[in-house]
């Protein structure tokens, strides 16, 4: 567990928009009490109204990323769990982009410990005024990564910065052999997580970040293949210290689920989430993954970067003893009290194909339902799903394609569509695939290339016909530089995106694309007594 230090400039951010915002509720107060003290106003004064807009203070960009995937020494039951290096060749580069405003401003930004020290500047805050004309118009840096850490950008003239982290880890060797990442996200007081197993040989691991200056009480709720019940010893007023993390085996919550979902909710700190998952099958690995949160409980789902083996190879891999979860699956997690009717679609670049085992399917209420993918040509596609009733989602794929030899597997969760100026990093190394999905119309998304000397290069533009699925391989060089990062934006009918990773060997991973920045925002205020 990483101890609490002095607040840095990023505690010090918190602090004064917590002011700022408990500024706002005194100045509400003081305004009730004074209509309080005067004269009784008229019932008519009283009559519900438009509440006015209250501007909301810009706050930094904070991304939390988890550090390098590790082994569990031991059986821990839940927190505090003991782990040792994953093996020799695993290597972890954590990856960040800042991109500046067209007038040259560029905020100040940097890769932190949980504890707020500083690891490495990745920019230094200049306004327009003291922008060199040859100033690159965005800042990148990359570094090995040995922990959890957070990176964060100031605010630039009047909203968030456009900037993004990404991490990766890799390995040929050892139980944890695969490939696995994960951007960074926003922590937040409530997150949803799936495609987690707690089958024999199968392992989970939930890590909880705290980057606030605040305390942190958090509350685990868990979907499994059954409906779980009352809520397991120890998931309950889980305590976060400022500035620290805290992980937590869930087989020591849930134990033998093969599918597992997790709602993390927290109450004063906002927390960050992500669970380790990792699979061995005897003495042959069977990959790495990191689960980073998908979009909360909603009607519709999309999720994408998901890419299929040949069906015949995958069908006899999964007929082998304890390779049955070795298959490709959409996992509905349906949180509430109702069964859910979920329509299915898959679509790949010539549009939709048909899933031999249906399109409409049951998932009960309080549990993880699993639809397999299974018989569909291999390729990349993405998958959206529909009902009348709430509920989360996620694709499990995995590559490989004898039981003899070491195998990976990725979970592409459902995001949100995509908007305007998402910041997406790539890394330098691998296969890398920008893959986009328009269910539904028509859309359009551009794509501009961020390389290692902080320029922006030429647009690609990707014009999305409803019902495919089209992809962006990222190229070795661009105008002789190398691409490290994207600028993405989309228009049109609602468009989602994620990036595919591929390493050494069977080694796969899917990257969230996370929200662009957004404007000041605010919030409204309803006076009275």
């Amino acid at each position: 567990m990483t101890r609490a230090s002095k607040p840095t400039s990023t505690r010090r951010f918190v602090r004064r928009a917590l002011g700022a915002a408990a500024g706002v509720v005194v100045l509400a107060a003081g305004t009730g009490l004074a209509v309080a003290g005067g004269a009784v106003p008229q019932s008519s004064g009283l009559a519900p109204g438009t509440a006015p807009a209250v501007d909301v203070p810009v706050g930094q960009t904070i991304g939390v990323c988890p550090g390098p995937a590790e082994l569990l020494r031991g059986t821990p039951v839940q927190g505090d769990p003991q782990f040792s290096p994953a093996s020799k060749s695993a290597s972890s580069l954590l990856t960040a982009a800042v991109i500046g405003e067209p007038s040259g401003a560029m905020p100040s930004s940097a890769i932190l410990g949980v504890n707020g020290t500083v690891q490495q500047k990745v920019s230094d805050g200049r306004d327009a005024s003291a922008a060199p004309p040859s100033a690159p118009p965005a800042a990148v840096a990359a570094r090995a990564s040995t922990g959890p850490a957070l990176f964060t950008a100031s605010a630039l003239e009047g909203r968030p910065s456009s900037a993004a982290a990404l991490m990766r880890y890799s390995a040929t060797d050892g139980d944890l052999r695969g490939l696995a990442a994960a951007s960074c996200a926003a922590p937040a007081n409530e997150l949803w997580l799936g495609g987690a197993s707690t089958l024999v040989g199968r392992t989970s691991v939930l890590y909880l970040t705290n980057p606030t200056t605040t305390p942190s009480t958090v509350n685990l709720d868990f979907f499994g293949d059954q409906p779980i019940g009352q809520a397991p010893p120890g998931s309950r007023g889980i305590q976060i210290p400022p500035g620290s993390t805290k992980s937590f085996v869930l087989g020591g919550f849930v134990p033998g689920q093969r599918n597992v979902s997790v709602r993390v909710r927290s109450s004063g700190g906002p927390v960050a989430a992500v669970i380790q998952q990792s699979t061995l099958r005897g003495l042959t690995p069977g990959g790495v993954d990191f689960l980073t949160p998908v979009g909360g409980p909603s009607n519709r789902q999309v999720a994408t970067g998901i890419e299929l083996q040949d069906p015949a190879a995958a069908r006899d891999l999964a007929s082998h003893n304890g390779f049955d979860d070795a298959t490709a699956a959409l996992q509905i997690t349906v949180p509430g009290a109702t069964d859910a009717v979920v329509q299915v679609r898959v679509f790949g670049p010539n549009g939709p194909v048909t899933l031999p085992s249906g399109a409409v399917f049951t998932a009960k209420a309080g549990t993880v339902t699993e639809i397999p993918l299974a018989g569909v040509p291999a390729g990349k596609y993405s998958v959206a799903a529909s009902s009348d009733v709430s509920f989360t989602a996620s694709v499990r794929m995995v590559k490989g394609t004898s039981e003899k030899d070491p195998l990976d597997f990725a979970i592409s969760g459902a995001q949100p569509r995509l908007g305007d100026g998402h910041v997406v990093p790539v890394g330098d190394t691998g296969s890398r695939t920008l893959v986009f999905s328009a269910p539904d119309g028509r859309a359009k998304v551009t794509a501009v290339p961020v390389t290692a000397d902080g320029k922006l290069h030429s647009s690609v533009t990707l014009d999305l016909a409803g019902g495919t699925t089209a992809t962006l391989g990222v190229p070795d060089a661009v105008d002789g530089a190398k691409p490290v990062a994207y600028s993405i934006s989309a228009s049109g009918d609602p468009a989602y995106g994620s990036v595919l990773l591929e390493g050494d060997g069977n080694g796969i991973s899917v990257a969230s694309i996370l929200p662009a920045a957004g404007g000041r925002q605010s919030i409204p205020v309803t006076l009275g007594y």
